[in-house]
Order: structure tokens, then C-alpha cells, then sequence
């Protein structure tokens, strides 16, 4: 008797098996269907949650940071606790010279509860003025037009980019509001670009409710002279930030006479040090997952083992009539290896139908239409196959003992015990 995977008979024969025992076949597939979907859920949810705590980055440089002068803690050099004191451009310009390992210092000036309107509509929100090196730390969303340039700012060109909700309100039902004369706190600015957050986390301010315009136009429109209200830096990529900012304190405290200890008087991010915590949760995340996927892989595997075992036993007279009219060692090999094949597919392929499911509902419940950027938790094709090959071929593995064991049986033993 010659088994193949085209004999109609055998896959009868296998069917007839497995429903033999109804309970027993129930609860081994249970065990791999819960385990196939366990191990998708948890590597499709691990990407998910990944990309919707990037999502909180997008936008950001990986290496950069920030900083924004606080009153001081404590007493120094003659200056009482709680003193106010700000950052200027000559910080600047002593940051750049000293520091060779940052790729940008950028200043930021900013001016909260602004005015602008178009004809009826208006908007209250914040005023930047920006350098044309401020998106090398934050990259907005565009919609349409540009960004504030070099020529901007070396001209003080009274031009704007606006946000994405401001535009919303100063032109509604428009697309592309370019060209147009807005006022800003009283001057007329025209439009050159409207852009948004490309992240869900906001880094003094949402760009969305803002309108940005050149630092030069900024500084005389608002007679700021040389303070500047927030400071950028993206330091290069064979950098560690975090070995630098410290320096860059000590720095502007001598500067400003802080307390060398005062650690309060200067407010810092470290955008590089939060992708690094990150990173290291998602290692643990990826390691706990394959620790639970091991486990049940294993606990599916000794589930097809006892089953196989138990069926090679329930069958040793079978068996042994079989040897005994001419079957060969292979094919009761293949007979017991394919009843744990049929088994472990059906289940599995169960198991991943859940898990999509399940993942597309999740991936449907955290991507809005008004999401900055998408949270992919569906695993690849190539994956959900891996995962199916596992376990299908551990299964094999875990059959192959009982399978021999069948194909050892003599057909004088096999036919006399009960």
C-alpha cells in the first residue's frame, strides 16, 4: 500500500481518526489554534504599539534636543534664588563655536495668544519666528507651499507659513490659501505655505495652531532684540547628545552666573535619550514575545507528541494487520505523520484567522482619519507562513517518535494485544 498526498482514501482514513476521539482531537487543536494565535497577536500587537509610540517622534530628529530657560533654584554670586534670566544669540553663536559635534544650534522666538485674521475669520494662537534651519529639528507636515528660507530671513520678508488648523479657520473650504495677505498682531504677512505636526507630541507648541515666520521679521515686528525664547539642537550622527548637554549647561550657566548645581534653572529634552528608552522597551517587548511564542511552541509540540502517541496505541492492531498484508514501514511513517500535519494546519490556519481579525479591529481603532502617521499592527504574509511552517514542522517532529515507534510494531505482537 503506497500512501499519497492525492489519495482520497487516506485523507478519509485520517479524517475518520482524528473524529475517532472527538474530546481528545478538540482540546490538542485548541492548544494549537491558541498558540498560533497568541504568537501572531503578540508580533502583530508589538509592531503596533511601536508605531504608535514613534508616531509621538515623527517629525523629531533622532539626535536632538532642546532647552528653555527656567527661574533659578539657587542663590549665586550675589543673585538671589528665583531670578529670571534668558538665553541670546550670542549663546548662539558661542554653542556653534564650541561645539563642532552639533550639526545645528537653532533659536526660536515665540509669542503665545497672537491674533490673525483674514476678512471675518480669525484665529488666536502662537507667533514663531524661525529660522531657516528649524526643520533640520523639526520637519513639518506640508500641505502646500514652503518653508521659511534663507532668502526669508536675510531679507525680513513679512511672509508666512501658517498652520494646518489655522488655515482651517482663516480659509475655510480652501486647499491652497497661497498668495494671501493675512494680518499677524496687526501686519500683513503673506501666505507662502501651510504646514502641520507630523507627530502627536508637541515640542513647545503645536505647529498646527501656529504661523511661522522668518526670525529677523520676528525680532523687529516684536522689538526682541538679541532673547530668544527657545533653543534647538541636533547634534551630528557619530554624536551622543547626552555627553553633550551637560557641557552646554555649564556653559551657559558661567555664562549667565548659575549655580554650577542648579539644575532647575535650565528646562532640557533629550530627544535622543527618549528613541533610546524606546528602543530598549521594544527590545524587551521583542523579547518577552519570543519567550511567550517559545513556550507555546513547545506546549503545542508535547500536545501533538501525547496525541500521536496516544493514537499509535489505540491502533497497534491496526497496525499490525496493515504490516502483516504488506504496508511498509514508510507508509505507516507517513499515516501518523500526516494525522499531526492535518491536525496542526487546520488549527493553525484557525488560529491566524483569529489574530488577523483581531488586528485588523485594532489597527481599525487606532488609525483615525486625522492620525499623523499609521500604526501598523498586521504582521507580513511571510510571517503569518513562518509561524504556520513552525509549528507544522515541530508537529512533524514531535509525530516522527510515535510514527517509528508504529513502524516497529511486528504484525504477530501487534495482532495478539488487546
Amino acid at each position: 500500500m503506497k500512501l499519497t498526498i492525492f489519495d482520497i482514501e487516506n485523507w478519509k482514513e485520517i479524517g475518520a481518526t482524528l473524529a475517532r476521539n472527538k474530546t481528545r482531537t478538540f482540546m490538542t487543536g485548541f492548544g494549537i489554534f491558541w498558540g498560533v494565535a497568541m504568537l501572531a497577536l503578540l508580533m502583530g500587537g508589538a509592531n503596533g504599539g511601536e508605531d504608535l509610540l514613534k508616531r509621538n517622534f515623527a517629525g523629531f530628529a533622532t539626535n536632538s534636543g532642546g532647552m528653555v530657560p527656567e527661574r533659578t533654584s539657587m542663590p549665586y554670586k550675589g543673585y538671589q534664588k528665583g531670578r529670571s534670566w534668558q538665553m541670546d544669540l550670542a549663546d548662539v553663536d558661542v554653542l556653534r563655536e564650541s561645539f563642532p559635534g552639533l550639526d545645528a544650534v537653532i533659536p526660536t522666538f515665540q509669542k503665545w495668544n497672537s491674533n490673525f485674521k483674514y476678512g471675518k475669520n480669525s484665529y488666536s494662537g502662537q507667533l514663531i519666528g524661525a529660522e531657516a534651519n528649524y526643520t533640520k529639528m523639526l520637519v513639518p507636515k506640508y500641505y502646500c507651499g514652503r518653508f521659511i528660507n534663507e532668502a526669508d530671513v536675510a531679507g525680513e520678508r513679512r511672509v508666512a507659513v501658517i498652520g494646518k488648523k489655522v488655515a482651517n479657520q482663516l480659509f475655510p473650504g480652501e486647499d491652497e490659501p497661497l498668495g494671501r495677505m493675512i494680518n499677524v498682531n496687526g501686519g500683513a504677512y503673506s501666505v507662502i505655505g501651510v504646514a502641520g505636526d507630523a507627530s502627536e507630541v508637541h515640542l513647545n507648541g503645536s505647529l498646527d495652531e501656529s504661523v511661522v515666520i522668518p526670525a529677523t521679521t520676528f525680532q523687529r515686528a516684536n522689538g526682541y532684540g538679541d532673547k530668544i525664547d527657545f533653543l534647538m539642537m541636533v547634534a551630528k550622527d557619530d554624536v551622543n547628545l547626552s555627553d553633550i548637554i551637560p557641557r552646554m549647561r555649564s556653559l551657559l550657566y558661567r555664562r549667565h552666573d548659575i549655580h554650577p548645581d542648579d539644575e532647575g534653572a535650565l528646562w532640557v529634552i533629550n530627544i535622543a535619550e527618549n528613541f533610546k528608552q524606546v528602543d530598549m522597551l521594544f527590545t524587551g517587548v521583542d523579547l518577552l514575545a519570543l519567550f511567550i511564542g517559545l513556550s507555546t511552541l513547545l506546549a503545542g509540540v508535547i500536545g501533538i507528541g501525547n496525541i500521536m502517541w496516544v493514537i499509535v496505541k489505540e491502533r497497534t492492531q491496526e497496525i499490525g494487520i496493515r504490516r502483516a498484508i504488506g504496508a511498509k514501514p514508510r507508509d505507516i511513517i507517513v499515516q501518523v505523520l500526516c494525522e499531526g500535519a492535518v491536525l496542526t494546519v487546520v488549527s493553525g490556519l484557525a488560529g491566524l484567522f483569529l489574530a488577523a481579525v483581531i488586528l485588523g479591529v485594532m489597527q481599525h481603532l487606532n488609525n483615525p482619519p486625522d492620525a499623523v502617521s499609521a500604526a501598523n499592527f498586521q504582521m507580513s504574509f511571510m510571517s503569518a507562513i513562518a509561524i504556520l511552517l513552525t509549528f507544522v514542522i515541530l508537529g512533524l517532529l514531535a509525530g516522527l517518535i510515535p510514527s517509528i515507534k508504529a513502524m516497529r510494531i511486528k504484525p504477530v505482537e501487534a495482532i495478539n494485544s488487546k
